[in-house]
């Protein structure tokens, strides 16, 4: 088993920038990719961007040109850099990783909350 910890969420006005973390708790895997999801209050979780193992890099369209996403320097971490921000952008992020792509084995973090308001 792997725990994901989000790091970096929090409040802030439309057009600011917000920068989230996430970082595995074990270093026995190499997981093929990992990314961020986002679950509005009463909507679905969506995907918002995943980062192979390759740096190959894949965005939903949303966030294209407004959000990067990269691999930390440190084994099994991901930032996801945030800027531009909207106030549909408001909602839970939460850092998921898959250890050889295909969905099979899957973790998931416990969230973290985006706020855009003013």
């Amino acid at each position: 088993q792997a725990q994901l910890d989000e790091f970096g969420g929090g409040s802030v006005q439309p057009g600011g920038s917000l920068r989230l973390s996430c970082g595995a708790s074990t270093d026995t895997y190499h997981f093929h990719s990992m990314g961020w999801y986002r679950q509005a209050p009463g909507k679905p979780r969506d995907f918002v961007a995943s980062v192979t193992f390759y740096n190959r890099t894949t965005y939903g369209g949303s966030v294209k040109g407004r959000f990067t996403i990269s691999r930390g320097s440190v084994k099994n971490t991901v930032e996801l850099q945030m800027k531009n921000l909207r106030p549909e952008d408001t909602a839970v992020y939460y850092c998921h990783a898959d250890l050889r792509g295909d969905g099979e084995v899957e973790f998931w973090g416990q969230g973290t909350q985006v706020t855009v308001s003013s």
